[in-house]
């Protein structure tokens, strides 16, 4: 079993950054890529961010290409998301998650593809 534990998320003013850390126990994620997503009330889970298990290779959705920035530390088995201009639209609870595949990046913009998922938290950007 693995356990995530999302971190860093709070109420800020539009422009502001936050900076999102992802914790994981049970089991390395070392050998998985990792995503963001987040869940805006009344509306579907989408991806945000994903990156691939060496951390070589990384994924953006349209939306926060060129605001955020998704990193990992395999050492100590983490995640972060850097989250610069934030906007009142990126309001959502925000989650991490790991991809089903060992070594495989197939669909990682899918959120069928990540079997372990932490609970969630919240960032709100208020304009």
């Amino acid at each position: 079993q693995v356990q995530l534990v999302e971190s860093g998320g709070g109420l800020v003013q539009a422009g502001d950054s936050l900076r999102l850390s992802c914790a994981a126990s049970g089991r390395t994620v070392s050998t998985n890529a990792m995503g963001w997503f987040r869940q805006a009330p009344e509306k579907e889970r989408e991806f945000v961010a994903a990156i691939s298990w060496s951390g070589g290779n990384t994924y953006y959705a349209d939306a926060v290409k060129g605001r955020f920035t998704i990193s990992r530390d395999n050492a100590k088995n983490t995640v972060d998301l850097q989250m610069d201009s934030l906007k009142p639209e990126d309001t959502a609870v925000y989650y991490c998650a790991r991809h089903s595949i060992f070594y495989s990046t197939y669909d990682i913009t899918q959120r069928t593809m990540y079997a372990y998922w932490g609970q969630g938290t919240q960032v709100t950007v208020s304009s």
